[in-house]
């Protein structure tokens, strides 16, 4: 598909995504209230994905530094337009595991039709990135579900909180209000390395 191709694609989603929130959901429109546990903490450096590392290696310049933004501000149209994205990619793209797909545990893609988690993560970056949203802002990040499964998510760090979109749930929620246990994202300064998670909500819940 061309650039132009995709572009006009993603545009038309999106219009007709805004269309559909600001008429089923206008008291969602406002950013939300987010408090003192809004940002996970970051610790150190640590392993890439085998799946995510295996795609940087055939999509080099989506893993490039590309210069830190800090994050993005997040107001009421900013909120409506990561919500559409969210919507329009969850409806269009079939869930299906990568063993289904490929014959293999892992492998991470841009998916067309159908894909897993990290496919449809993946997918929703690609798509925010087209509209204009800095790829520093737009993290790949991995987690355990409440089975103890991995399980993939995108998570946008808004100057108001870290928001998880994920296509097991149709909400765009601060990631505290999500049941998964955080492990790694990647780094906010080079796409291609990735950082643990103190998910350390708990500790914070007994204080």
């Amino acid at each position: 598909m061309s650039r132009a191709v995709f572009a006009n694609s993603v545009t038309l989603t999106i219009v007709f995504g805004l269309m559909l929130l600001v008429l089923v959901i206008p008291s969602r429109a406002a950013a939300p209230d987010l408090g003192r546990t809004a940002f996970v903490p970051e610790g150190p450096q640590t392993s890439i994905p085998v799946g995510a590392g295996a795609f940087c290696a055939r999509h080099e310049a989506d893993c490039r530094p590309g210069g830190h933004s800090g994050p993005i501000r997040l107001d009421a149209g900013t909120y409506v337009t990561i919500e559409a994205v969210n919507t329009a990619v969850n409806r269009r793209i079939v869930p299906i595991t990568d063993q289904r797909l490929y014959h293999v545990a892992e492998f991470w893609t841009y998916p067309a039709t159908a894909g897993d988690c990290e496919d449809i993560a993946l997918e929703k970056r690609r798509e925010l990135i087209a509209l204009g949203f800095s790829p520093s802002v737009l993290l790949m990040t991995v987690a355990r579900d409440q089975r103890g499964e991995g399980h993939a998510i995108l998570m946008v760090r808004t100057d108001r909180g870290d928001l998880v979109l994920d296509n097991q749930d149709p909400r765009v929620r601060l990631w505290t209000e999500t049941p998964y246990r955080y492990l790694k994202r990647q780094s906010e300064l080079n796409p291609g390395l990735w950082v643990r998670l103190i998910d350390n909500r708990n500790m914070l819940s007994t204080n």
